[in-house]
């Protein structure tokens, strides 16, 4: 048996379960919930993957919002509602019996994308429970919540090799989902990586920093990590200074190549249950399937060493071929249990995506054999191109443009401590986070909150408030009005002592006016 198997499923592994189980019958397992999800509770490693499965993703620019009418005559039609990776909001009409294939290649169609196999579409079920849309099935077969079917672009299969992307335009869309992945938690960074990442977008987008015109305070106006500090800020200025020279392209290839050496670089992570009642964490990755026990990982099926993956009802099978220490070849199995039979069948299905799409050269056709890597369970087969085919097969464009969406900005720390120590009262906090779209009320408690805003917090918006002469309080404004920050007659202006005779400064959300 293989040395991180032993270490797994062993008496220690064992003890360790009845220690936790006692803990908990006596009140000291701090709740830990039943579920495939209930040992990750407070696991800092894993929480964000689990957030990550059953939450919308967060957004790092700010896009607009599109309207696709439905071409043809048809008499019904179904509304989808695609969030894409720049924060781009997209309705799109279509026939009510259009599949999941119609929907992808109009998104695929309005952003004009070429190398299409590394993506899909997310959607999430009525548990808030994320699933990639099958182009082959009807799309409001699938999804029981609309209409409108709202849904989330996203990369599905991250390239082993991003230097085999080929268009720009692609690396450009990897770059905003490895961004999103770090800011929301999943793809955890050690902090000089951290560093030279942010660099990387900040020369992308604002290209070469002058040490005359740019700051560590413009640095903060961005967020690119869960816990970003003003010394990492300055670090980030720092080495946005040794990249003077690069383009846009040649930063995001730069930032692609360092994410790839990460551990949980593409890691699509789920929750199980071992054979001995303990909790793990297998993770779907290019070269095979991670294991994790907690925050440590202990060991990797590799996708050829995996000779059958099946499932039945809630438990899902793993046949595992491993040398012993004569060389002999042995064959192990293995049997991980999941919350329901929904869950264990979509562990199922992207196990079988992801090894389709890296493992092999062509998607296998016809009907299953007893020698097949996928037998029992289900007739799904793996429909698409695979990272051979995509990266072997087509034509180069001779040429393509795109518009790269400026990131989303937040007040610097300066305004943000400027306005609030000059605030006669605190208004109700807005979370920075919120959606631009009404629409997305239902979905805001699932966006993963990357940052909290700067504390201490900065007003939302509010009415602009009027500086006073330095050793003088502001005047008492009446209960209704400080009830009311966005009535819509703000309080006269009272001219105040300022370098400048006769003038009046004021202070909005994002700046500071001086009107004469």
């Amino acid at each position: 048996m293989m040395g991180f198997l032993r270490r797994t499923f062993s008496r220690r592994s064992r003890s360790r379960l009845q220690a936790r189980e006692r803990d908990e019958r006596d009140g000291k397992g701090g709740g830990g919930g039943g579920g495939g999800a209930g040992g990750v509770t407070g696991n800092p490693l894993l929480l964000a993957h689990q957030q990550q499965v059953i939450h919308a993703p967060a957004v790092v620019t700010a896009g607009a919002s599109v309207h696709i009418p439905a071409a043809g005559t048809a008499r019904t039609t179904i509304t989808c509602r695609v969030l894409l990776l720049d924060g781009s909001d997209v309705n799109v009409d279509l026939p009510s019996k259009s599949k999941g294939q119609d929907l992808f290649d109009q998104i695929m169609y309005h952003i004009d994308l070429v190398e299409t196999d590394y993506f899909g579409l997310q959607y999430m079920d009525t548990d808030q429970i994320s699933h990639w849309l099958d182009m082959t099935k009807l799309i409001k077969k699938q999804i029981r919540d609309g209409p409108p079917f709202r849904l989330f672009f996203r990369v599905k299969f991250y390239s082993s090799e991003p230097n085999n992307l080929r268009e720009e335009f692609t690396r450009y869309l990897f770059v905003l989902q490895l961004r999103q992945d770090i800011l929301s938690g999943k793809l955890k960074c050690p902090y000089d990586v951290s560093v030279e990442l942010a660099a990387y977008c900040l020369q992308s987008e604002m290209g070469d920093c002058d040490p005359l015109e740019h700051s560590p305070e413009l640095v903060s106006e961005f967020r690119f990590t869960p816990k970003q500090s003003e010394a990492m800020e300055a670090d980030i200025f720092g080495r946005w200074l040794d990249l003077r020279g690069k383009s846009p392209s040649q930063a995001e290839i730069s930032f692609l190549n360092k994410c790839k050496w990460l551990e949980l670089y593409g890691v699509d992570m789920h929750f199980v249950k071992g054979k001995d009642g303990g909790e793990y964490a297998l993770g779907l990755t290019p070269t095979g399937i991670l294991v994790f026990e907690g925050s440590n990982k202990i060991g990797l099926f590799f996708w050829p060493k995996i000779t059958r993956l099946d499932f039945k009802k809630n438990r899902l099978t793993l046949a595992v071929v491993e040398d012993d220490d004569q060389g002999r070849e042995q064959e192990h199995t293995f049997v991980f249990q999941l919350d329901s039979s929904k869950t264990c069948k979509h562990l199922w299905k992207c196990a079988v995506e992801s090894h389709a799409f890296f493992r092999l050269r062509q998607p296998t056709t016809g009907k299953a054999s007893s020698n097949d890597f996928t037998r029992l369970g289900s007739r799904f087969r793996f429909s698409g191109k695979t990272e051979y085919q995509a990266t072997h097969g087509g034509r180069l464009r001779r040429a393509s443009t795109f518009e790269r969406r400026p990131s989303k900005r937040y007040p610097s720390r300066t305004q943000s401590l400027c306005k609030v120590s000059i605030s006669p009262a605190k208004p109700p906090h807005i979370s920075s986070h919120a959606s631009p779209d009404p629409s997305l009320h239902p979905y805001q408690h699932n966006i993963p909150i990357g940052h909290e805003p700067w504390h201490p917090p900065h007003p939302a918006l509010t009415a602009p408030v009027y500086l006073q002469p330095s050793g003088h309080t502001p005047p008492h404004r009446p209960s209704s009005e400080a009830a009311s920050p966005m009535s819509s007659h703000p309080p006269v202006p009272e001219r105040t002592s300022s370098t400048l005779p006769g003038s009046i400064s004021m202070v909005y959300r994002d700046k500071v006016m001086t009107a004469l």
